[in-house]
């Protein structure tokens, strides 16, 4: 099993480089490395930065979005031959200005799309967001009320919210009580926890809660800690994710109330960001502004697989 804390500690510090002299140069910058799924992003990607011998630099704002521009600024005064990012660009559009200017292609992992960008490697978070709340709607049978747990800020997981409202919102006799946006600065569990138990202790009776649709794995897992210290796991609270992290997947495979979540190919869209990273540097035009990386639903039918 992968120990996400000492990959996060590894990537955050500069890694000794073999590299020659002549090797590409690369800056990954990401306020989001206590995030299980960025350390996966950042693991394929040094995989196969390694393997091409470039030196990979990993930046690590530690929650500060802002300090992402200077970050970038920082990178185009080193002359690197790329810069990826993993966050959101319309956040730090001076940063890539900046890059746009001194000529360097900026490509996005998991960040969303925009004209600033080369292109933009990611899942399919529309379809996995139409996957889970369709297993929600089914699950309690197109009739309940139901907690959201959003994150609009990060483009990528603000369109999760999107679909699953229409979803939601084309069952008549689902009512969504609660859409939460969470503090993730610890990555989102403590105070997800926090803020479920604030919403149980407001809707006491069995049954008043039929399911927690979160856009993410980490609120989910804060969601059933607050329904397991409540002693309401038995209600049939019905809990879905998104990415299919080892907590989420042991928690799918206990048989409890947290159900089902999609597993996107962190490791893989990290190798494909830079296979489009090389492509960049090498002058090669790339026409798809968004590359996707295929997912699959995760459910305790296949969690061992």
């Amino acid at each position: 099993m992968l120990n996400l804390k000492s990959v996060a500690g590894a990537l955050v510090a500069t890694a000794i480089s073999f590299a020659p002299a002549w090797a590409q140069n690369v800056t990954v910058v990401t306020p989001y490395l206590a995030q299980p799924g960025t350390q996966m992003f950042v693991e394929g990607f040094k995989a196969e930065a390694d393997g091409m011998g470039w030196n990979a630099n990993i930046v690590d704002t530690a929650g500060d979005v802002a300090a992402v521009i200077s970050r970038i600024e920082d990178a185009v005064t080193q002359k690197v031959d790329a810069i990826v990012i993993n966050v959101d660009p319309e956040q730090i559009a001076a940063g890539l200005e900046v890059a746009k200017e001194a000529g360097i292609p900026v490509i996005g992992m998991d960040s969303g799309a925009s004209p600033l960008l080369q292109a933009n490697v990611t899942s399919n978070g529309y379809a996995m967001a139409a996957e889970t709340s369709v297993y929600v709607a089914n699950r309690i049978a197109g009739k309940g009320r139901v907690v959201m747990f959003v994150f609009d800020p990060f483009p990528p997981v603000q369109i999760r919210g999107v679909i699953a409202d229409a979803v939601f919102g084309n069952f008549p006799d689902i009512e969504v009580i609660d859409r939460i946006t969470p503090d993730v600065q610890d990555g989102g569990i403590a105070d997800s926890r926090a803020k479920m138990e604030a919403i149980l202790a407001a809707n006491p009776e069995p049954g008043s809660i039929s399911a927690v649709w979160a856009a993410w794995d980490q609120p989910g897992l804060g969601a059933l800690q607050a329904i397991e210290a409540a002693g309401r796991e038995g209600e049939g609270i019905v809990i879905v994710g998104i990415d299919a992290n080892p907590q989420a997947r042991d928690a799918i495979a206990a048989g409890g109330n947290f159900e089902a979540s999609v597993a996107q190919d962190f490791v893989g869209i990290g190798k494909a960001t830079a296979g489009v990273v090389s492509r960049a540097i090498k002058g090669e035009e790339i026409k798809e502004d968004v590359v996707y990386v295929p997912t699959v639903l995760i459910t305790k039918a296949n969690v061992g697989e």
